[in-house]
């Protein structure tokens, strides 16, 4: 048995409802931020440049560990080594769209907490003037509504750089946005290697999935975390790591649509259950601290926003 996912709102009731839910969101969000996050001059920005920049003789004064050894060895003399200010700050979203974010038992599905995650943090980035791009795997078809994607393969669509809240709403829709499933969807590895790829200047990456992705994306985000500033957002439902007793279940594979029949009833199954998903989320802490990524958990059944907003405020502590 299998069921049709809801298509994009066509009629102009649709549209207008789909518009007064992205601005609710957006509402919503920059309520939560004013009120927590205080100072407009505040971001989750890098702050001061990175990239080498001219060197000039030390003065008193200067920071010592701005000092540029190679160039004091061969000139004889103490040089510092300016940066170049990063001004504009470059966001890329990776955004796991595949069909297992059909799914949610709490307050909404991971497609919605995942949709408004992104909102939370491009409504942030973009408030100083940032771009933000994404790239976004997934395994359903597209129409030519999207003709403004830079199709790569491998199952990935790149949005490219934007500026403004038109740039974040644009991502919020493109998730929300469902078809057929095809079964031919790219990888989260193939979507961080792309974004590696592209985004040439030290920047943000905010990383969006539930993580039930068996490619090899721990590599691929320990080569992202060696330059760039690394988020990874983890949507996760309670019904992942126990299930309760309801009896003769179906449960149904959102990416395959295999179906398989359980009895919920038994208690060394739910047990089972129970381990291999401990075993699994152990393994996926395991992999997050070994990449050095940032670490973001967010479920279904609890408040998104003050979980995001926590953890901006503690990374501008630890700053």
């Amino acid at each position: 048995m299998s069921t049709a996912a809801p298509e994009a709102p066509s009629s102009t009731a649709e549209l207008a409802s789909s518009e007064r839910s992205l601005r609710l969101l957006e509402l919503t969000i920059n309520r939560k931020l004013d009120g927590l996050i205080h100072g407009d001059h505040q971001s989750i920005a890098l702050g001061a440049g990175s990239e080498g920049g001219e060197g000039r003789l030390y003065q008193p004064g200067d920071d010592v560990r701005r000092i540029d050894w190679n160039l004091t060895a061969r000139s004889g003399d103490v040089h510092v080594r300016n940066t170049i200010a990063e001004r504009e700050l470059e966001t890329w979203f990776v955004i796991d769209g595949s069909a297992s974010l059909d799914y949610g038992t709490a307050r909404q599905e991971k497609r919605d907490l995942a949709a408004s995650v992104i909102g939370a943090f491009g409504f942030l980035v973009v408030r100083a003037g940032n771009r933000i791009a994404a790239v976004v795997t997934d395994d359903q078809e597209r129409s030519d509504q999207d003709r403004g994607d830079q199709s790569r393969g491998n199952g990935t669509r790149v949005v490219p750089p934007r500026a403004g809240r038109a740039a974040v709403l644009d991502l919020v829709v493109r998730l929300q946005r469902r078809g057929r499933t095809t079964g031919e969807g790219g990888t989260l590895a193939d979507a961080l290697r792309k974004v590696r790829l592209l985004a040439r200047r030290r920047g943000l990456v905010i990383v969006v999935s539930d993580l039930l992705d068996d490619s090899d994306w721990p590599s691929e985000l320990r080569s992202l975390t060696a330059r760039h500033d690394v988020i990874v957002a983890h949507i996760t439902d309670p019904r992942e790591d126990e299930i309760p007793n309801v009896g003769m279940l179906a449960l149904v594979d959102p990416e395959t649509g295999q179906r398989r029949e359980v009895q919920t009833g038994s208690k060394k199954f739910r047990e089972r259950y129970a381990a291999a998903a401990a075993e699994r989320r152990s393994t996926i802490d395991e992999r997050l601290r070994r990449s050095r990524a940032q670490h973001l958990q967010v479920s279904t059944d609890r408040d998104w926003l003050r979980d995001v907003v926590h953890h901006i405020a503690s990374r501008r502590r630890r700053r």
